[in-house]
Order: C-alpha cells, then sequence, then structure tokens
C-alpha cells in the first residue's frame, strides 16, 4: 500500500512537470455547484441527522423541525374539526369558535342549588371537587356519581356537578348527596340534568398535519394536531423535516438543535454528486490544445492495487488567470465525470486528453 502511494505521488510529480506536451494533466475533485438545505417554516430545530463530510441520499432527512403539539384535553370523541391542515389556527377559531371540539365521555351536568338541601349548616357549604351521589326525584331508577365542577362566584347557593358515572334524562331533576346511599340527611341540593358543552381546542399559528377525524374517541393526551409558527405557502402542509434535493457530500451544517431559525433559512449545505468536478489547471501555452466539449480519460489512484478509469468531458475553461506556481499564466479548466461512491472531495487524479 506504501509503495503504490509513493509510485503514485512520483508519476503525477512526473505528469505535472510534463503537462500539457503530451496533453496529460493533473486535477483535483472540487464541488461543481452547493445546495442549500432550508427550513420549511419558522421554528426550533429539533434535531440534525447528518454531519459535515458526511455522504447522503436525495430524499433523506437533514433535519427535523419541531412543532407545537395539541393534546386532547379529555376523553372523548372529536365533534368538529374546521381547521384544514395549512390553515391559520387563529382563522378558523375566529369563524368557528375553535380549531376542532371535544366532547367529553361524560356527556351531562347539573344545574344546581342548594335550595332543597336537608336543614343542616354543613349541608350549604359545598366544597369544589367533592364527591358526590345522584339520585333522580321522579322514582329513584337513575343514579349516579359526580363531582362538584364550579361554584357561583355571584350566588353561593348555586354550583355545578359533572357527571362521571349514570344515564339520565335531559332537564331531569336529581338529588344531590354525600352518602352513597343518598339518605336525607346527606342531601346537599338538587340539580337540573344538561349538557356537558364540548370542550374548544385552540392553537398557535399554522396547522401542519391533523392527526384525528371528526367522530374519532380519543382519550386525554393523545395528539390531535401539530402547528407551526408563521404561514404556509399556498395554505399547504409540509413536511417537518428538512431532506436534500440531491445525493451528495455534506460540505456544512449552519443550524444545531435547539436553534431558532426563520422560514428558508439554511439548515445545511450539500454537494451535488452528480454535479462533482475535476480542476485541472492548463498553461497559456496549451490552452490552444484544449477546448470545452473534448473528451477525456480520467485516473484515480485511490486504488491500492489498480489505478480506477473513468470518462470525462471538459465543460468549462475559465477566462480568469490562476495563480501558477512557475508564474507563467494559467488557467482552470473543469471536467465532468460521473462519480461513484469512493470519489471525495479533493482527490488527485489524472487526466488525459483523447
Amino acid at each position: 500500500m506504501k509503495r503504490r502511494i509513493i509510485t503514485l505521488a512520483a508519476m503525477l510529480l512526473c505528469v505535472a512537470n510534463a503537462a500539457g506536451a503530451q496533453g496529460i494533466f493533473t486535477g483535483r475533485v472540487v464541488a461543481g455547484e452547493a445546495q442549500t438545505v432550508r427550513a420549511p417554516f419558522a421554528g426550533y430545530v429539533q434535531d440534525v441527522f447528518v454531519k459535515s463530510g458526511e455522504r447522503i441520499e436525495a430524499g433523506a432527512d437533514v433535519a427535523l423541525m419541531q412543532t407545537q403539539k395539541v393534546y386532547a384535553p379529555a376523553d372523548g370523541t372529536v365533534s368538529g374539526v374546521f381547521a384544514k391542515e395549512g390553515d391559520s389556527a387563529k382563522d378558523a377559531a375566529d369563524r368557528y369558535g375553535a380549531a376542532m371540539y371535544v366532547e367529553p365521555a361524560n356527556r351531562y351536568r347539573l344545574d344546581a342549588s342548594t335550595q332543597k338541601s336537608f336543614s343542616a349548616s354543613e349541608n350549604k357549604y359545598v366544597h369544589i371537587g367533592e364527591t358526590v351521589y345522584l339520585f333522580c326525584t321522579r322514582d329513584g331508577s337513575h343514579t349516579g356519581t359526580g363531582f362538584v365542577a364550579a361554584l357561583d362566584e355571584k350566588d353561593s347557593k348555586k354550583f355545578t356537578v359533572e357527571v362521571t358515572e349514570g344515564e339520565f334524562y335531559m332537564s331531569e331533576t336529581v338529588g344531590i348527596f354525600r352518602d352513597p346511599a343518598c339518605t336525607y340527611m346527606t342531601k346537599i341540593g338538587q340539580g337540573t340534568v344538561i349538557r356537558t358543552p364540548p370542550i374548544a381546542v385552540s392553537a398557535e399559528g399554522s396547522v401542519l398535519r391533523i392527526h384525528v377525524r371528526s367522530g374519532d374517541s380519543v382519550a386525554r393526551g393523545d395528539l390531535l394536531m401539530e402547528t407551526v409558527e408563521g404561514t404556509l405557502d399556498a395554505l399547504s402542509p409540509v413536511s417537518p423535516a428538512a431532506k436534500s434535493e440531491s445525493a451528495g457530500i455534506v460540505a456544512s451544517v449552519d443550524a444545531k438543535p435547539g436553534a431558532k431559525v426563520e422560514k428558508g433559512a439554511a439548515i445545511a449545505t450539500v454537494y451535488p454528486a452528480d454535479a462533482l468536478m475535476l480542476e485541472i489547471e492548463i498553461g497559456e501555452a496549451e490552452l490552444g490544445g484544449v477546448k470545452a466539449g473534448d473528451e477525456v480519460e480520467i485516473e484515480f489512484g485511490f486504488s491500492a492495487e489498480t489505478a480506477a478509469r473513468t470518462s470525462g468531458t471538459i465543460c468549462d475553461i475559465s477566462y480568469l488567470t490562476a495563480e501558477s506556481e512557475a508564474g507563467s499564466a494559467a488557467y482552470h479548466a473543469y471536467v465532468s465525470f460521473a462519480p461513484d461512491d469512493d470519489v471525495r472531495i479533493g482527490m488527485t487524479a489524472v487526466v488525459y486528453m483523447k
């Protein structure tokens, strides 16, 4: 292996000394162009999956943007999804009152009062959050359990009970007790059965993804939707992943996890593999023998056993002079070729004119 490297180095030195006279040039692999992987929307970078110098495939995830996740506030059923993916969540709320609604699994409430309670002082004092037991006043066929969900700030006699167990009729009158046996002396009041209102689900920003449909059953904490800052182009949802358009080499990573970026900000820079080329130096005296469109043979020396050869084409010759060690005018020319996975930026090669 060491002998092969020494031999190649000596060959390149000889080639450099004889460049042009024999139609042989030395070249170095350079990036023909650079592509910027940009943030699809404003927000925070959640994770970065690549590092500088790494080779990646077309469509590979470069980074993941953080989204604002909205969860179900209670067990229940999704009763309306008014926001669509791409919409402003605020616009949907302004029009419909919320981006979506969840009808709680606890379908009933009691609009209650202590007026019909047993005449004991402790029965007149209702505690927020306390468990109560329910017994319909008509025939006792409907029973259940609930808790005191709210106290009326303006009227000390009024309170609200949320029913957690039991089936009742709408507008039915129900007695409310502290004792599971519903003994009369523990009665703290009575109330009228009303519907538990649906819970309005609101959000900020634009809706990126909706994970439920109207009619879906959800548990408290289930993911309902994801939103992002700002607006989305043409009200169209996009992937939260910033992806590379081309297979190539990661030139730089321009944003770290946790960084706040604007929409379109650079996340990473990629040198596309199909745009890699060889840069060779042509002396002023050799310009007449080289022109754009000429076909060449390229020999790489990265194989220890045998030099790897491929074809290429002179695609451009600069009109600006390059720095030359000999002090005479020289110009950079660029050779396009089809690189394989072994080719790396900065590799040297020998270019033979056909």
